[in-house]
């Protein structure tokens, strides 16, 4: 809930920021800029490049401060780590004590030594413990006292607050809970900050990627991972385009064809690719096969239904102008159809391929000796978490810039998109 709200402070503060930067440097209000109506008009709607720019920068200012990066400017708190000490009250119903338990927090994964202090008098004596910065500990406070449980001595009491088995008390860095046997069990203040187990802070993705890139990963480098995962969607998505767009047109001319496949494209279009796992399994095992063939299911129903759409959306009245002019069938399938069709392939084709790119790595988390998909699920076992999120933000990446790739080859390919 912090991070949505911080999100948020962020992303109207700079909407008005950068609205009045550009108001102060002068925007251009003449007609010419205004005779287009943008709201609701996607073809004059246009990224702002400043709010992309913050947007990103903004999630990583997030990620760093709240992982305790050194990239970061700022930082949200982070967990208690140093001494603290609290006290508590030991009673065997005729006579009571007080003790003192220091605790040294350090961080995890970096040797330390416990604090040396002196017993003190009376039979409940001075202890000392060390716990790592978001554990908790059990304190055996007993271990080392005159009177125990044997004798009947209970805590009472934690720095003057009485306390029964199973309640907390609030101290200086931590909450002391009394275990169901009268156990203290110390859990330091663990601030905002996520442990790295949890969440690493952008500097260890960023190492740990160099660290892949040059040594590799499971017997593989991360090019090759890389590689089969995108060859995987390729291959899949161009065997399902291959198949998909002339069912599409097939579908958008005739009846017969419509009539005849509708109920089989509109049956498996909502059926989801992770859903026929399984049966690819079976029925092609878990080698290259089977990956192939759920890739082009994935594909193939998006871009047959793409072209029908295509192939329906076509202006009648251009239809009617083809043949006013002597066209043949073939020639308005060739001028007309696949011309007006296009924008709407495009837009599947974009759809197809990133549900193709997700469906990879789901299908490789199943059973791949390489693939992004296969880095992120061993990565998991093992609690890597520096490795899945760097196998997540390859995956966005490689997804992004496909998506950009497939925008541009439209804008080449269909330079009349929107305007005809």
């Amino acid at each position: 809930m912090i991070v949505l709200l911080i999100y948020i402070a962020i992303f109207v503060a700079a909407f008005f920021l950068v609205r009045f930067i550009v108001g102060r440097m002068g925007e251009i209000r003449d007609y010419t800029s205004l005779k287009t109506v943008t709201f609701g008009d996607e073809s004059a709607v246009k990224p702002d490049r400043w709010a992309s720019v913050i947007s990103v920068l903004t999630i990583f200012l997030i990620w760093g401060a709240f992982t305790g990066s050194k990239f970061a400017p700022i930082h949200a708190p982070g967990p208690f780590i140093g001494d603290t000490e609290f006290t508590y009250t030991a009673s065997n119903g005729t006579q009571t004590d007080d003790a003192t338990v220091t605790v040294r927090v350090f961080k995890v994964g970096e040797e330390t030594d416990e604090p040396v202090v002196e017993p003190g008098d009376g039979f409940a004596k001075n202890d000392v413990a060390s716990i790592g910065a978001w554990r908790s500990g059990l304190v055996r406070v007993d271990s080392n006292d005159e009177l125990g449980r044997d004798e009947n001595v209970t805590i009472t009491a934690i720095n003057g607050q009485p306390i029964e088995p199973g309640g907390s008390v609030e101290v200086a860095d931590g909450t002391v809970t009394l275990s169901g046997k009268g156990t203290p069990n110390f859990t330091p203040n663990k601030g905002w900050q996520m442990e790295p187990i949890w969440l690493p802070s952008p500097e260890r993705v960023v190492a740990r990627t160099i660290e892949i890139a040059d040594v590799g990963y499971q017997n593989f480098t991360l090019m090759q991972h890389l590689f089969w995962s995108l060859f995987r969607v390729i291959v899949g998505f161009a065997l399902g385009a291959l198949v998909g767009i002339p069912l599409g047109y097939a579908m958008g001319l005739s009846n017969w064809f419509r009539g005849w496949f509708d109920p089989i494209v509109e049956f498996m279009r909502p059926v989801p690719p992770l859903a026929l796992i399984p049966l690819v399994i079976i029925w092609a095992g878990i080698g290259e096969t089977g990956k192939i063939i759920l890739l082009f299911l994935a594909a193939l129903w998006i871009m047959a239904i793409a072209a029908r759409a295509g192939v329906s959306g076509v202006a009648i009245s251009k239809v009617h102008a083809a043949y006013s002019l002597g066209a043949s069938k073939s020639q308005l399938l060739r001028h007309v159809i696949v011309p007006n069709s296009l924008p709407e392939i495009f837009t599947g084709a974009r759809v197809a391929m990133g549900v193709c790119w997700g469906t990879v790595v789901a299908a490789e988390l199943v059973a791949a000796e390489k693939g992004a998909g296969m880095m992120i699920m061993v990565a998991s076992r093992f609690q890597l978490t520096d490795i899945v999120i760097m196998g997540i933000i390859l995956i966005g990446v490689i997804g992004y810039g496909i998506d950009i790739l497939m925008r541009k080859a439209e804008n080449w390919l269909v330079p009349w998109k929107g305007r005809v």
